[in-house]
């Protein structure tokens, strides 16, 4: 069946929002029948922007295709932006989910949305989030891992868009994050600058580390990357239950978030081969990883990757195929 990747785009007009979608490419993968005789049809799904997304959704797809006959679509969009095509028929999944309470909200029946999408069990996944720095700095100044002693640090950490503030570096301005709050209410002498995606972050841990040059900046696990530079997180007031309830308010760390997937309504009840595989699919950090690595690093197509893990791996994908 045909791969078919797309970048969307939210169009905006008058009062309403489009899903505004065009193809970018794709191939074509050989495919065994569907077990029974199934008809597996078309799964949209979406590609958020950083990498072990990528991994856990190809090789998804990869199963999807090769052993279900279905025909998969790939949508490169933002985490709000995938949302919204829940409804539109036009995203069928969303393969790792880091929470987002606010649009559970407005899409889950059961929190008093529209109905449009449901979660539909974890994936496996463990999400942490927190400010990281490099190796050689928590060695060479080892209490700068204690977020109060961030302030005595901040004027190694300015570069010309902060001014006289150190920078905090973010990444894409659609991923999760209270930072900017964080640094108003902990009263730290920091700007939060958007480094803009994932690979830019990586680029510039990486380079402190090799140049020994200050770097602090927005991370997350499961995460390749930790495997080539151990990267030392810091430790921000203790995350408890509600304190992040008021984004404006919040001064507290991450919570440690049990990744789900989510999927829409309509495909959850299409009777779709493909959605029972969906709902059944788990694997580790470590498995993300892997995969991860081979296409950040080792430079590998996505659907070659992961037909890589799926074939060294054929017990768990027989788990989830319920053989």
């Amino acid at each position: 069946m045909t791969v078919i990747r797309t970048r969307g785009m939210l169009a905006v007009v008058g009062l309403s929002s489009a899903l505004v979608l065009s193809a970018c490419g794709g191939g074509d993968i050989k495919n065994e029948a569907a077990p029974g005789g199934e008809d597996c049809g078309t799964m949209n799904m979406a590609i958020n922007p950083w990498v072990g997304f990528e991994a856990s959704a190809h090789v998804v797809g990869t199963v999807a295709t090769t052993k279900l006959g279905c025909t998969v679509e790939y949508k490169d969009l933002d985490e709000q932006v995938s949302w919204q095509g829940f409804g539109k028929g036009e995203v069928d999944v969303v393969i790792e989910n880091w929470g987002h309470p606010e649009l559970q909200k407005k899409y889950f029946e059961d929190k008093g949305g529209d109905g449009s999408a449901m979660s539909v069990g974890p994936n496996g996944n463990e999400g942490i989030i927190g400010w990281y720095v490099p190796p050689w700095m928590a060695e060479k100044y080892p209490d700068i891992t204690d977020w109060k002693n961030l302030n005595k640090y901040a004027d190694l950490f300015q570069t010309p868009e902060s001014g006289d503030q150190g920078t905090l570096y973010d990444g894409d301005p659609g991923f999760v994050t209270n930072d900017e709050a964080l640094v108003k209410n902990l009263d730290l002498n920091y700007k939060v600058v958007f480094a803009g995606s994932e690979n830019a972050l990586i680029e510039g841990f990486r380079k402190a580390e090799e140049n020994k040059t200050p770097y602090l900046a927005y991370f997350y696990e499961p995460q390749w990357f930790l495997s080539e530079v151990p990267l030392v997180k810091v430790d921000l007031p203790e995350y408890t239950d509600g304190c992040d309830a008021d984004p404006e308010k919040v001064a507290c760390d991450y919570p440690v978030y049990t990744l789900d997937k989510i999927a829409s309504t309509s495909f959850a009840e299409s009777g779709s081969p493909g959605y029972d595989l969906v709902k059944s699919f788990e694997w580790t950090n470590e498995d993300q990883n892997a995969v991860a690595k081979m296409i950040a690093e080792d430079g590998m197509d996505p659907d070659e990757a992961a037909q890589q893990w799926v074939d060294d791996n054929a017990d768990r994908v027989d788990a989830w195929l319920g053989k």
